[in-house]
């Protein structure tokens, strides 16, 4: 089906019993998000709040909360998206079926947005006339979780040039003025900071607008990771099989299907912004940022307001990047010579983690393989678009690799082959994601690239080994084959010289954590607390560690998970 609104596909949900209905008054503050958490949890149905306290809107959300839902909406597009990408990676494909090729031509025409009248439905309002959504009890105020905002580079305006992206709005709170202002958290490497920076040169305002609900293939269109030269206004008429609608009102682009949209110029000068629950699972906390301020808001009659509510993953944004896969296939495989898949590992919050299976070419007359190509293609990965933030990449050889999406496989597989004495790769001082608080300053951390290529060189240990240490730690567990969790009070570097004398022949990763049981319960909780509390420059230390010619190397390496003064709270209710 095509949905020309939010309204028609909340409509398509109910007709397939794919909706629950609640008629109470729901508090915008915190218990709206709980009732979310809750049907979330339990794969349950897309949620229509009708009666939200403070406000004459109704709401909805989780939407995109299960991986079949997310299908079902985008059931018309998604092949015709991923023929459409399949082409531009292989245009001799269009030779071999011209029927087919010629249709999505035809469909690839929604890519042009088409410009009309201002919207008669649409009518002016207050920024505190929506619902004031507030998801977790440190959150700074309330805040839009599914935005679109919409800017142009002043330097190339129009709207072939412009960016939508998916930037968390704070509506409420800290200093802001009440309806007149609005904080707007962007990330590093987003296009909108390119905007900003541009127009900031030129001491000229930055006009920004902000869409909210519509089809829902603009809100996922927000997030969709498309080359820079690329709208995702494109993007979102061809998954909505419907051109992209737009108007100019008072020198601001306003979304002709959204259900709310809001304008403003963006501040020369910043506000405090935060804390928010965010999607590795902690608070973001208080840091000057840009803020919006604003010049009108819209809503359109019978408007819907779209929320979701993000957390420690899998939360109901993690669909985004199951989609995201579904669509684009091996495009960015593509892109990167000899990478044959990747893995962004949504339990440890994604840009934390990435694993990727490779090629390994180079001396194919040397029986002994040793990771070469595989180094090249790690960098080449770092040095592309989002992909850039990964802050631990592991990398391995194609040659019976397991499936990359087997994370315990994998690992066992990397471990099996891995040599410390050569196989670790520091990159020092560098970028990282803007939400991750292993390191003690804002975007600055560090990376890790670990490569394994070649034969298995033991057997990993699929039990504790007979090991003793001093009453400063407490526990020892084995989350997976070769793998230790230990916790206690101790320093790293007493566990460190405790070790160094111990036999730990099977053993090939040992990680040193506040609660060594409840890290090694599932792989999950590994994933996220061994990759999002540690920064691998800071926090790692090896047992008989050198360095020899600027190269780190060791017998086996202690990743530092503990929590630290400067990270950021866990979230909790």
């Amino acid at each position: 089906m095509k949905y020309t609104s939010l309204e028609d596909c909340i409509n398509d949900l109910k007709k397939t019993n794919q909706l629950k209905i609640i008629t109470k008054q729901v508090d915008p503050d915190l218990e709206i998000a709980s009732i979310h958490l809750e049907e979330y949890k339990k794969s349950g149905k897309a949620l229509l709040f009708t009666n939200v306290k403070g406000s004459k809107f109704p709401a909805v959300s989780n939407l995109f909360g299960t991986q079949s839902r997310s299908e079902f909406i985008f059931r018309k597009s998604i092949k015709r998206v991923k023929h459409l990408i399949d082409l531009k990676i292989n245009p001799i494909n269009a030779l071999k079926n011209p029927v087919k090729s010629l249709g999505n031509a035809f469909y690839a025409l929604n890519a042009l947005p088409k410009k009309i009248s201002f919207p008669k439905n649409f009518k002016e309002i207050s920024l505190s006339d929506i619902p004031q959504i507030r998801c977790w009890p440190k959150d700074g105020g309330a805040f839009i979780t599914l935005p679109q905002v919409y800017s142009e580079d002043i330097n190339k305006p129009g709207i072939s040039n412009s960016n939508l992206g998916m930037y968390r709005i704070q509506i409420s709170g800290n200093k802001y003025v009440k309806d007149k202002e609005v904080g707007v958290h962007y990330q590093i490497h987003r296009g909108i900071g390119i905007h900003q920076k541009n127009a900031l040169k030129k001491n000229q305002p930055l006009k920004v607008s902000i869409f909210v609900g519509g089809p829902p293939a603009h809100s996922f269109s927000a997030v969709m990771p498309l080359p820079e030269k690329m709208s995702e206004l494109n993007f979102a008429g061809i998954l909505a099989g419907r051109r992209f609608r737009y108007s100019i009102k008072e020198d601001y682009v306003i979304s002709a299907d959204a259900d709310f949209v809001i304008c403003g110029e963006m501040s020369c000068d910043l506000k405090p912004e935060g804390p928010f629950g965010d999607h590795l699972g902690y608070y973001s906390l208080k840091h000057d940022f840009p803020y919006l301020k604003i010049h009108k808001v819209y809503a359109k009659n019978n408007s819907i307001w779209p929320f979701t509510v993000v957390g420690r993953p899998p939360q109901e944004d993690s669909q985004f990047g199951k989609l995201i896969h579904i669509m684009t296939g091996n495009a960015v495989e593509n892109e990167i010579p000899g990478l044959k898949c990747v893995n962004a590992v949504d339990e440890a919050g994604v840009h934390p983690l990435l694993l990727a299976i490779g090629s390994e070419r180079y001396t194919p007359y040397n029986p002994t393989k040793k990771p070469k190509e595989l180094l090249t293609i790690a960098h080449h990965i770092l040095g592309t678009g989002q992909l850039s933030l990964a802050k631990y990449l592991f990398i391995i050889d194609e040659e019976n690799a397991p499936d990359i999406n087997d994370i315990k496989a994998f690992f066992i597989h990397l471990l099996e082959r891995v040599d410390w004495n050569r196989d670790l790769h520091f990159l020092t001082k560098t970028t990282i994601d803007t939400l991750d608080y292993s390191s003690k300053k804002l975007n600055e951390g560090s990376k890790l690239i670990i490569a394994a290529a070649g034969e298995k060189k033991l057997e990993l240990a699929s039990e504790i080994p007979n090991i003793k240490l001093s009453n400063n730690f407490s526990n020892i567990e084995l989350v997976f084959d070769g793998v230790l969790a230990i916790d206690g009070k101790g320093s790293l570097s007493d566990l460190k010289n405790e070790l160094e004398n111990k036999n730990l022949n099977q053993i090939k990763l040992i990680v040193y954590v506040d609660d060594a049981k409840y890290t090694s319960k599932d792989i999950s909780n590994w994933l996220w607390i061994c990759f999002t509390r540690s920064n691998p420059s800071h926090d790692i230390i090896g047992l008989h560690e050198k360095i020899e010619n600027k190269h780190y190397s060791c017998s086996i390496p202690i990743i530092d998970a503990r929590t630290k003064p400067h990270h950021a709270p866990v979230l909790s209710r």
